[in-house]
């Protein structure tokens, strides 16, 4: 079976997950003919470093099966890489050819999140290794030295020697075994190659004739060697340093500054050199000549004349601090984007972090709407500018937002003239004299664009290109959940608005007032309702009721509730009535939500209050003097449970001065906690509430139950408040 084509969208560097072993790894015999091929393979080519990927069972991952020329732990962010990656990995497994990258500026245009991981001057080649079916792929890596350009002889090597490992793997599964995913990638052992004959003493005296110090590490960064001069300098014995690690066994080189020195000479395998200080004040140069067996190092003091004749391309004491600054910096931002939630809050983290993080002046984020560049937020630019900016058509010429949006390149203009050559009135209009733009793709999809402007000539290096494209990733996924949540929220609270009571009449000798808090965070949406009907001059009907639920299919049917009560207390019916009828449309209609429901008619001229419920908590009553407790109404059931079901009435006098509250269950209901108790609670609060504003007793009441962000549930709290005097 072939592995499915898909878009590529997943980051690599994930963390490898552990897939189970569904084969068991048997056939040593194989296994090492396998390796065998793979080794020469990746000597016959040249190449430093070489690994073989081969698609797990569920044909939706690569695992790292074997690694020639670096540590295992090397590969530990790619042992797993997801058929979609944008990799080079990937890629050559799904388009079934040799995918060639000539260095690391080609990596970071085409793979930026693997520059991102790979910042050392290279050059790579993935090869599907491919028989009767798509195996896995071969990975080979270069150093940056040689020639950028791969032959069609070298390229008819490769595809031969991934036919051969595919026979290899066909031969495996006739005989029953395959290999599968284990804990970790095998690393083969490299040899040293053909080597000079001679005495090793001879050797040891000439190089401890040698100013300074010589050792020499293993691929693993262990120490195997270490002359007395190293010794000297290191200020310890060889026998506490053998087969350690510098950053190790030595304190003061425990710097992930100089780990990462040693990481740029294995993978590259181009001289390296960097100073490092032995306290208190002891400069060291360190020199790195790494080859396929190790790296041997030799060691001066930094003052000291002397110097190896060879100078390597030195890497600067700066160049690394501040790349893993920048990455430090990019995992701040991403855990940032994270949190954000809408659109506002997505352009305020773009303008407060991102753009000084680089150094920029300005920003334009614009996102793609109706097959335009429409601009949501923007900082240091006149604002004349942007309206004459905002509204471009997605293949505009005007700029370069367009076609980097189209193409899902990012595109850097280092000064003006390099703009003006493609896009000549741009920076006429902007007055600006640097750009980066980086479009915003989720999946495939463009999102929008984020421009990051500079008010002098800025170079754009391949390290920071490759940082910034992966943030936009990150500002792209950032953006589009927080435009849908925009979206979401906007729709939920127009829903809402239009199924609740936009304000409650006025009813004279009656205050009242109400308050809803939806369950959902940021939906503003669910099933509590409250109404206030009018009945004529002398009457008023207050309703509360809790549909099943929290989203949108609550609060549509909800609405149906409300307009159902509404409809049959329109008609003058007694409160029983009233559920009966809704009742019986609610089984009709045969939902699988069940509505809670508190039904209270009030006449004010005939000073009494009937109540008729169904399943819902019984409102609580206070009366002028202060006493308050809940009022005895023998609910019926749910509504929507049985057609033919009763609804007993209860009248109580309405006594001047008289209060009631009617809410629902998410206002009492606490884990633990009992219902009666919980009750007593509310009317407890509410006899002790001030009831001069009713809207500031609600806060009040709402305060002191708990009701917060910590709430699991609607509520819905509808107090109605007679008048003193009759």
């Amino acid at each position: 079976m072939r592995p499915r084509r898909a878009p590529r969208a997943a980051l690599l560097g994930a963390a490898p997950a552990r897939l189970e072993v569904l084969v068991p790894r048997t056939g040593e015999g194989h296994t090492e003919a396998l390796d065998a091929a793979f080794a020469e393979t990746v000597r016959r080519t040249g190449a430093s470093i070489g690994a073989l990927y081969l698609l797990a069972p569920d044909e939706q991952h690569l695992f790292l099966d074997v690694i020639h020329g670096a540590p295992a732990d090397f590969a530990a962010p790619w042992e797993k890489i997801s058929v979609t990656a944008p990799t080079p990995v990937a890629e050559a497994l799904c388009r079934d050819d040799i995918v060639w990258v000539s260095s690391q500026e080609e990596m970071a245009r085409a793979y930026p999140r693997s520059a991102l991981v790979l910042p050392y001057p290279l050059a790579l080649a993935a090869a599907p290794v491919t028989g009767i079916r798509r195996w896995g792929v071969l990975l080979l890596m270069w150093p940056a030295t040689r020639p950028p350009h791969m032959t069609q002889r070298e390229r008819g090597n490769i595809a031969s020697s991934c036919g051969r490992l595919a026979r290899l793997l066909e031969e495996a599964i006739d005989h029953g075994v395959f290999p599968a995913p284990g804990d970790r990638p095998r690393a083969l052992p490299t040899g040293t190659g053909g080597r000079p004959a001679g005495s090793a003493q001879g050797a040891a005296d000439l190089i401890e004739r040698l100013p300074g110090g010589s050792c020499a590490l293993d691929l693993e960064g262990r120490f195997t060697y270490l002359s007395s001069g190293a010794c000297d300098l290191l200020g310890r014995d060889a026998g506490l340093l053998l087969g350690t690690l510098p950053w190790q066994s030595l304190r003061w080189l425990d710097d992930p500054t100089y780990e990462d020195r040693y990481r740029a000479a294995v993978i590259s395998r181009e001289p390296v050199l960097f100073t490092a200080c032995r306290p208190p004040d002891h400069w060291l140069d360190f020199h790195l000549y790494p080859d396929a067996s190790g790296i041997s190092v030799r060691i001066v003091p930094s003052n000291a004349p002397a110097r190896p004749p060879f100078q390597p391309r030195p890497f600067t004491q700066a160049a690394v601090p501040a790349r893993a600054g920048r990455l430090y910096q990019l995992m701040h931002l991403a855990a940032a984007l994270t949190e954000v939630v809408g659109v506002q809050d997505v352009i305020d983290l773009v303008a407060d972090q991102v753009v000084p993080a680089f150094g920029a002046q300005s920003l334009v984020l614009s996102t793609a709407d109706a097959g335009r560049l429409r601009i949501t937020g923007y900082r240091g630019y006149d604002p004349h500018i942007i309206e004459r900016l905002d509204g471009l058509p997605l293949d505009t010429t005007f700029t370069p937002a367009g076609h980097a949006l189209g193409s899902g390149i990012p595109a850097f203009f280092s000064d003006p003239e390099e703009m003006r050559r493609v896009y000549p009135e741009a920076a006429m209009i902007s007055g600006k004299q640097a750009w980066a733009f980086l479009p915003l793709i989720v999946t495939g999809r463009p999102v929008g664009c984020c421009i990051l402007s500079y008010d002098r000539p800025h170079a754009f290096p391949a390290e920071e290109r490759a940082v910034m494209t992966s943030l936009a990733g990150l500002i792209a996924q950032a953006l589009d959940r927080a435009r849908l949540y925009d979206t979401k929220r906007d729709l939920a609270h127009g829903l809402q608005q239009a199924l609740l009571p936009r304000s409650l009449p006025e009813v004279t000798g009656l205050r009242v007032a109400a308050r809803y808090l939806p369950a959902t965070r940021g939906m503003d949406i669910g099933g509590d309702f409250y109404d206030l009907i009018p009945l004529g001059d002398t009457a008023v009907a207050a309703v509360i009721g809790d549909v099943q639920g929290h989203d949108a299919a609550a609060a549509a049917l909800m609405g149906q509730v409300r307009t159902a009560v509404h409809a049959h207390a329109a008609l003058g019916t007694t409160p029983d009535q009233v559920l009966l009828g809704t009742n019986r449309l609610l089984t009709d209609l045969g939902l699988d939500l069940f509505t809670s429901c508190l039904y209270t008619h009030v006449d004010l001229a005939g000073r009494r209050v009937t109540l008729a419920s169904a399943g819902h908590p019984p409102p609580i009553r206070r009366l002028s003097g202060g006493d308050a407790g809940p009022v005895d109404v023998p609910p019926g059931p749910l509504l929507g449970i049985d057609p033919d079901a009763d609804f007993p009435v209860t009248e109580i006098p309405l006594a001047p001065g008289l209060m009631i509250a009617l809410y629902t269950d998410g206002l009492i209901e606490r884990p633990g906690v009992d219902l009666d108790t919980s009750i007593a609670g509310l009317a407890h609060e509410l006899a002790e509430a001030d009831d001069r504003d009713l809207d500031l007793l609600i806060d009040s009441l709402l305060g002191r139950t708990g009701i917060g962000w910590q709430r699991t549930d609607d509520v819905a709290l509808l107090v109605l408040h007679a008048a003193t005097r009759p």
